[in-house]
């Protein structure tokens, strides 16, 4: 089940109808897709990931989604950054099955990852970032990556 501040819980074809739909208002403008997963540990009992899908009409404002998903497992700092590129990943993949016939492509999606130049994921920037690349994506980091280090960060 997704979620979204405008249109409340959402199931995977609704989210594919209202992000058509929010294309269609203005076709005349430029659309960016992007996929983003922050999470939060909790004190030895799990970890939340929150995904986001964000559409963003460029220069006139978006919508968005998010997912969260519980895991139990305890992750140290690298294995939950492998894990938040994995379900972005994965999540890109499923907008794209959804939303393939409607002409939209890998090129069409970015992913942003919650790692950046400062503070210790550092250390992981050219792996995760070569992990996206491989498997076709746009990818940013912060300050860039909105998607992540903003809108599931939000829910985390």
């Amino acid at each position: 089940m997704f979620q979204s501040p405008t249109h409340g819980s959402l199931e995977l074809p609704q989210v594919r109808e209202r992000i058509l739909t929010f294309l269609s208002e203005e076709p005349e403008c430029t659309y960016q897709l992007v996929v983003g997963t922050d999470s939060q540990p909790h004190n030895g009992s799990g970890v939340d990931f929150v995904t986001a899908i964000v559409v963003h009409r460029l220069g006139r404002g978006g919508i968005y989604f998010w997912k969260r998903i519980v895991n139990k497992k305890t992750y140290v700092l690298r294995q939950r950054m492998y894990e938040e590129a994995a379900m972005s990943l994965q999540m890109a993949e499923t907008v794209l099955a959804l939303l393939h016939k409607d002409g939209v492509t890998k090129y069409d999606v970015e992913i942003h990852v919650d790692i950046g130049k400062f503070g210790d994921t550092r250390e992981m920037i050219s792996e995760i970032i070569g992990m996206i690349r491989g498997s076709g994506y746009r990818v940013k980091i912060k300050p860039e990556s909105y998607a992540a280090s903003k809108v599931a960060d939000r829910y985390t």
